[in-house]
């Protein structure tokens, strides 16, 4: 599994900002929503073509933070990237940047019905949980979801942003969703990328200026605390 570690020279800015590690060190349960993004076969299957092998070791983590989450009353999101093949010309500046051939194969398979869209079939999924499907890498970017509305209809406030690529979908939803007002946690060992650099490089980069990281067992942990609380109020 890829690591994540604070250097001293990230810890010596963030005391210097913030004047603490983690921002978010307070979690209310009921208002915290797990996003799992692009867990597809796509992204995880050998063959497929942008499989990136370590997502399949975060699966554990992903499912034991699904349950945590349900269980202290929160919201788990599972997002989907969906290539419509009826609009082929749809984002055509991304599509400059693909062979004919790359072209062909990500509209096909991460069509609805494609061999990539579905979800990995080891992933734990329940009917209380919220599917949303994405047209953009952000699942916050005008036009290429409902996840904001989803999440605001459950008056959620904190996001955990889980998932493949750390350093491509993950990491540009987690940024979106900081911009439009929402606590985000970035996952570290919950979040893969194709190389240990990019998912370093992409935690620290987001931790640095746009909000925290943390471990699955460190959020798992302010989860419980968070109930612990929320029940003794009642």
């Amino acid at each position: 599994m890829q690591t994540f570690s604070v250097t001293p020279d990230v810890l010596k800015e963030l005391t210097r900002r913030r004047g603490k590690l983690h921002p978010y060190e307070q979690l209310a349960p009921a208002k915290t929503a797990l996003l799992v993004v692009d867990m597809q076969n796509y992204f995880m299957a050998e063959g497929e073509p942008a499989c990136c092998p370590p997502a399949r070791e975060i699966v554990p983590n992903v499912n034991a933070l699904a349950a945590k989450v349900r269980l202290t009353g929160g919201l788990v999101v599972w997002i989907q990237t969906e290539a419509k093949p009826e609009t082929p010309d749809d984002w055509a500046n991304l599509y400059e940047c693909y062979s004919p051939e790359a072209k062909e194969k990500r509209q096909e398979n991460l069509a609805h019905d494609g061999s990539g869209f579905p979800l990995w079939p080891t992933l734990v999924t329940t009917p209380q949980d919220a599917l949303v499907v994405k047209t953009r890498y952000s699942a916050f970017i005008q036009g290429s979801s409902n996840v904001e509305d989803v999440l605001r209809g459950r008056g959620i406030e904190t996001v955990l942003v889980a998932g493949v690529a750390t350093n491509v979908c993950c990491e540009s939803t987690a940024r979106d969703a900081m911009m439009r007002g929402f606590r985000t946690i970035m996952v570290s060992d919950a979040n893969a990328a194709f190389t240990q650099e990019n998912h370093e490089h992409a935690l620290r980069n987001f931790l640095i200026i746009f909000g925290d990281v943390q471990s699955t067992d460190e959020v798992i942990g302010r989860l419980d605390a968070g109930a612990r609380t929320a029940r003794a109020a009642e």
